[in-house]
C-alpha cells in the first residue's frame, strides 16, 4: 500500500465565542465513542478555503454566514490509516489523507447546527467542549493530527 498516494482534504476547528470546539459523532461509527471535528474531501481545482466551508456546511449545516475564518495551518498535516483500512476506504485509491486545516469562528446561534442538512449526515449528534480534551475524542490513528491541530491555533482559540 505504500505506493499509494493522499487524498486531499481539509478540516475545519470551529470554535464559539467561549473557545469551546465543535465535534461530531460519526454516523457510521457508533459503537465507538469517537468523536471527530468537521472534515472532507477536496474536489479537483476546488479552492482549499471554499472546500472547507462546503465540508463545514454539509456536515453541521452551518452557512459561511455563520463563521469567521482567523487562520489556515501553516503546513499540511498527513496520515495514514492503519493497515488493515488501507485500500478499503475512498475506492482504494489512497494510504491516507493531507490535511488543510482551519480555524473558524462560530458567529452564529446552537439552533443554526442543522446534522441533517445535507442528504448524506455524517455526525448523529454534536457537542461543544473544551479544545485540550480534542486529542482524547479522536480515533486513536488521528490524535497526531489533533494535537498538532490543537497546538497551531492554541493562541487564539
Amino acid at each position: 500500500m505504500s505506493e499509494l498516494g493522499y487524498r486531499p482534504c481539509v478540516g475545519v476547528m470551529l470554535v464559539n465565542a467561549d473557545g469551546r470546539a465543535f465535534v461530531g459523532r460519526r454516523i457510521d461509527n457508533r459503537e465507538g465513542d469517537w468523536w471527530q471535528m468537521p472534515q472532507g474531501g477536496v474536489d479537483e481545482g476546488e479552492d482549499l478555503k471554499e472546500a472547507a466551508l462546503r465540508e463545514l456546511h454539509e456536515e453541521t449545516g452551518v452557512t459561511p454566514d455563520k463563521v469567521t475564518i482567523l487562520r489556515k495551518m501553516d503546513e499540511d498535516i498527513a496520515y495514514d490509516l492503519p493497515e488493515e483500512l488501507q485500500g478499503k476506504l475512498w475506492g482504494g485509491r489512497y494510504r491516507g489523507q493531507r490535511q488543510t486545516w482551519y480555524l473558524a469562528r462560530f458567529t452564529g446561534e446552537d439552533s443554526d447546527i442543522d446534522l441533517n442538512a445535507h442528504e448524506h449526515p455524517e455526525f448523529c449528534e454534536w457537542q461543544w467542549l473544551d479544545p485540550e480534551q480534542l486529542p482524547e475524542m479522536i480515533i486513536p490513528f488521528k490524535k497526531r493530527v489533533y494535537r498538532s491541530v490543537l497546538e497551531a491555533f492554541r493562541d487564539i482559540v
